[in-house]
């Protein structure tokens, strides 16, 4: 929603804060820049919610608001700016009266439990794979789409890319020679992740049969999977790409992009990799990150507990 589409007085007030921490606080212009964002992201909710300025908001508006970042995906870093932004914009309004009370003054971030992550089964993503790449009926060729989805899913879950890695992948980033894919994560981040013989294969069809049918005038930047229009897939085709193969095959469960990295997480711990690689491979900063993943093979661990321990009810059974 541009500036000129938000109501006067909340257009008004953005650019008064914006001149307020430019000329009175000496911030960086990279502050500055966050901080216009923030505000403005925060206006746009009062349209969307009929509020005509930033003095109709209420304590219960401003958690709507944080829940709804919180939906979008948004991290607690992240969050934590936001609340910062809003401090500053309410502590400006309420000096220069335009506000009666500072409703944000003691707001804190609610604290978001971590649930454990949803994952496809090894089955699961069988299926969800093989329902991909072919036509219903089996003496018509696959299409250069359904070619292209296939080469998708195959490589999100064999590399356990985030949607956006998968996105930007270049043809370059595919070190066939050697098996590697070439990851930029998050923060440009660098990576090196393994990748998988049946991925491989995909990609060279993918390659042969349908990207030249997918190229436009336009430059593709070297962009490795391709819209129809010949330009980079976006975060919402990707995610119907993969609404459609779930439906195809007839899971009974929320697929969406995440759990391909949550599924190539899991199925490796499952089969006895190493934590500290599968950290590696997902780019995790931080170990913990990645310890989430082995919590969820509980049916070993019972299975272990039950077999072993001496007060286990097997066990007993055993010795009796």
């Amino acid at each position: 929603m541009s500036e000129g589409s938000l109501p006067s007085s909340l257009t008004r007030d953005c650019k008064l804060f914006e001149q307020h921490v430019r000329l009175e606080r000496g911030l960086s212009e990279k502050t500055i820049e966050a901080y216009r964002h923030d505000v403005h992201r925060l206006a746009e909710f009062c349209a969307l919610h009929q509020r005509k300025g930033f003095n109709e908001l209420t304590r219960k508006d401003l958690s709507q608001f944080f829940s709804m970042l919180t939906d979008a995906g948004l991290g607690t870093t992240s969050r934590a700016r936001y609340l910062s932004s809003i401090k500053q914009l309410f502590r400006y309004l309420a000096s220069t009266q335009r506000i009666e009370k500072d409703i944000s003054e003691t707001m804190e971030l609610p604290i978001v439990r971590r649930h454990l992550p949803s994952v496809l089964t090894a089955s699961e993503m069988q299926a969800l794979l093989e329902s991909t790449g072919k036509s219903e009926d089996a003496a018509v060729p696959a299409t250069h789409f359904q070619i292209r989805d296939r080469a998708l899913l195959e490589t999100m879950y064999a590399c356990g890319l985030r949607v956006s890695e998968a996105a930007t992948l270049r043809q370059r980033d595919v070190m066939t020679d050697v098996g590697l894919v070439r990851v930029f994560g998050k923060g440009s981040k660098e990576r090196l992740v393994p990748i998988g013989d049946v991925a491989l294969t995909w990609i060279a069809r993918y390659q042969l049969e349908a990207r030249g049918k997918l190229i436009r005038q336009k430059p593709t930047d070297d962009v490795l999977f391709l819209s129809h229009r010949g330009t980079q897939l976006s975060r919402m085709a990707i995610w119907n790409i993969i609404q459609q193969a779930s439906a195809a095959a007839g899971l009974d469960k929320h697929v969406h992009p995440h759990m391909f990295r949550h599924s190539f997480a899991t199925h490796l711990l499952e089969g006895g990799a190493d934590l500290r690689a599968v950290q590696e491979m997902l780019g995790h900063a931080d170990i913990g990150t990645t310890q989430i993943y082995t919590h969820l093979d509980r049916d070993y661990i019972v299975e272990v507990h039950s077999l072993f321990h001496p007060r286990s009810k097997s066990h007993r059974k055993e010795k009796a």
